[in-house]
C-alpha cells in the first residue's frame, strides 16, 4: 500500500499540536486564578491566600516549561512538512509569530522569574504586578496564535504576489490581518475555554484534598475562587459560542453546514440537530433528533430563514462532515455539562452544603477531563470544518505539503515523536502528581512576609518556639 504524504503530514501535525495544546490552556487558566489569589492576599493579608498562590505557581511553572518545549517542535514542521504552505503564508504568519515572541513570550518568561523566585525578595505589590504580567503574557501569546490561525480561516489585509507555485500572500494592512472577520470571536472563545479549564483543574485538586480531609482551609478557599471563575466563564462561553457560530455562518458557510449536518438548503428553515450520524450518500442525518427551524432562528432570528447548505458547494469543497459534526456536537454537549455542574455546585456552595456532598466532590475530581476534551474538540471541529482548504479559499491542504519529503520519512518521525511525547507526558503527570500529593505549605511553615516585624530571626523563633528577644529586665552586665 502506497503511503499518503499529505495524510501522514496532517497526522503528524495533529499529533504535535494536540499534545502541545494540553499545556497552554491550563497555563492561561491558572494565570488568571493566580492573579485572583494574589489580589486577595494583597487585600486581606490572609496568608492562606499566599499559600494558595505559592502552590499554584509551582504547578504553573511546570506546565509553562512543558508548553515551551512542545511548542518549538510544532513550528519546525512549517518548514519541514509544509514548505509550500510556509512560502505562501510566510509574510502573514511571520509577522504574527514575531509579535507573539516579542510582546507575549518575553513578557511572560521575563516576569516568571519574579513570580517563581521573588516571594521573599520583592514586595507583595511587586509580586502581584509580576503575576499580572505573567498572566497577560500567556493571554497575549494566545492572541497572536489565534490571529494567525484565524487568518487561515478568514483571510484579510493581504494581496497575492506571483503566480502558480511561486505565489505568496503579502501583508498590505497589518491591522486588517489582526482584526480579520473571525479573529476576535475566536480569541474570546479560546480564552474562555482556557479559563474554564483552569477553574476545573483547581477544583479537581481541591475536591481531592477535601475528600481526603487534607489542607481543608486551603482547598475550600481555592475551590470557591475556581468555582466562581468556572461558573462565570461557562455561562459566557454559551454567548461566545453563539456569536462565533453566526460569524461562521457568514464567513465559512460550508463549515457551519458541516457542523449541523445541513445537507440540503430548505426554504422552511434549517433544523438544529441535537445528535445523529451524518450520511453523505443519502444527504441526511441518520437517527438524528433535530429542532425544526432552530438553526435558522439562532443565525438569523427567523425560524423560516434559509441557511446555505452543503448542496450549494461543489462536492470536492465539502469538509469531512461526519468528523466535523461529531466533534462540534461533543464540544457543545460538554459546554452544557459545565454550565449545569457549576450552577449546581454554586447553589450548594451558597447553601453551605457543598463540601459535605462527597458524590458531587468526586464528580469534580474527574470532571477536569471534560474541559481538556472540549478544548481539543473545539480545535478539531474548527480545523476539520476548514477542509479541504489550509488557507480558506486560497490554498488547498493537498497542495501545501513539502514536495521533497518522502512519506516514509514522515512516518518514521511520527513514530519517534510519539515515543518522545509519551515519555514527556509520563514525566509531566509524575511531577504534577508528586507536587499535588505533597500539597501546599501550611501557613505556619511559610517564610515571614516581606517587611514583617522581626524578619528572618523572628521567623526562626516562631519555628522553634523560642524567642530571640531578651526580657526587659535582662540587661547585659557592664564590665
Amino acid at each position: 500500500m502506497e503511503l499518503d504524504v499529505v495524510l501522514l503530514s496532517r497526522i503528524q501535525f495533529a499529533l504535535t499540536i494536540m499534545f502541545h495544546y494540553i499545556f497552554p490552556p491550563l497555563t492561561i487558566g491558572l494565570g488568571v486564578l493566580l492573579v485572583f489569589m494574589e489580589a486577595m492576599y494583597h487585600k486581606t493579608r490572609d496568608r492562606q491566600y499566599e499559600a494558595m498562590a505559592r502552590f499554584w505557581t509551582k504547578i504553573f511553572a511546570v506546565n509553562f516549561a512543558m508548553g515551551v518545549a512542545t511548542g518549538i517542535v510544532m513550528e519546525f514542521q512549517f518548514g519541514t512538512n509544509w514548505a509550500t504552505y510556509s512560502r505562501f503564508v510566510g509574510d502573514i504568519f511571520g509577522s504574527a509569530l514575531a509579535a507573539e515572541g516579542i510582546f507575549a513570550f518575553f513578557l511572560e518568561s521575563g516576569f516568571l522569574a519574579v513570580l517563581v523566585f521573588g516571594w521573599d525578595k520583592v514586595s507583595p505589590r511587586m509580586h502581584l504586578f509580576a503575576t499580572i504580567m505573567v498572566s497577560l503574557g500567556s493571554i497575549f501569546s494566545a492572541v497572536w496564535i489565534v490571529v494567525a490561525n484565524s487568518w487561515q480561516q478568514t483571510p484579510a489585509g493581504y494581496h497575492i504576489v506571483g503566480e502558480g507555485s511561486a505565489a505568496r500572500a503579502e501583508v498590505v494592512d497589518f491591522w486588517a490581518v489582526v482584526f480579520n472577520p473571525s479573529s476576535m470571536n475566536r480569541l474570546g472563545h479560546v480564552l474562555i475555554g482556557a479559563f474554564i479549564l483552569g477553574g476545573f483543574f483547581a477544583m479537581s485538586v481541591s475536591a481531592y484534598y477535601i475528600l481526603r480531609r487534607r489542607h481543608l482551609d486551603f482547598a475550600k478557599k481555592t475551590f470557591t475562587i475556581a468555582l466562581v471563575v468556572a461558573t462565570v466563564f461557562s455561562l459566557l462561553q454559551l454567548v461566545s459560542g453563539h456569536d462565533q457560530a453566526r460569524t461562521v455562518a457568514e464567513t465559512q458557510p460550508a463549515k457551519l453546514a458541516a457542523f449541523e449536518g445541513n445537507y440540503v438548503t430548505k426554504e422552511g428553515g434549517a433544523p438544529l440537530y441535537l445528535f445523529g450520524f451524518p450520511n453523505d450518500e443519502a444527504r441526511t442525518v441518520d437517527a438524528g433528533i433535530g429542532v425544526p427551524g432552530l438553526l435558522s432562528f439562532l443565525v438569523h432570528g427567523d425560524f423560516s430563514a434559509p441557511i446555505r447548505a452543503l448542496d450549494s458547494f461543489p462536492r470536492d469543497e465539502w469538509p469531512p462532515v461526519a468528523a466535523t459534526f461529531q466533534t462540534y456536537h461533543a464540544m457543545v454537549a460538554l459546554g452544557f455539562f459545565f454550565i449545569a455542574l457549576t450552577l449546581l455546585a454554586s447553589f450548594l456552595r451558597l447553601r453551605g452544603g457543598l463540601f459535605e456532598r462527597r458524590g458531587v466532590l468526586w464528580v469534580f475530581v474527574f470532571a477536569v477531563i471534560g474541559p481538556y476534551l472540549a478544548n481539543q474538540l473545539g480545535w478539531l471541529a474548527a480545523e476539520f470544518g476548514r477542509q479541504p482548504w489550509i488557507v480558506y479559499g486560497l490554498l488547498r491542504t493537498n497542495e501545501a505539503v513539502s514536495k521533497s519529503v518522502p512519506a516514509a520519512h514522515v512516518l518514521v518521525s511520527i513514530v519517534l515523536y510519539s515515543i518522545i511525547y509519551l515519555l514527556l507526558f509520563v514525566i509531566w503527570v509524575y511531577v504534577l502528581d508528586k507536587k499535588i500529593r505533597q500539597g501546599p505549605e501550611e501557613v505556619s511553615e511559610l517564610p515571614p512576609a516581606k517587611g514583617a516585624a522581626g524578619g528572618f530571626l523572628a521567623g526562626a523563633a516562631r519555628k522553634t518556639g523560642d524567642s530571640f528577644t531578651a526580657p526587659p529586665d535582662a540587661r547585659p552586665e557592664r564590665r
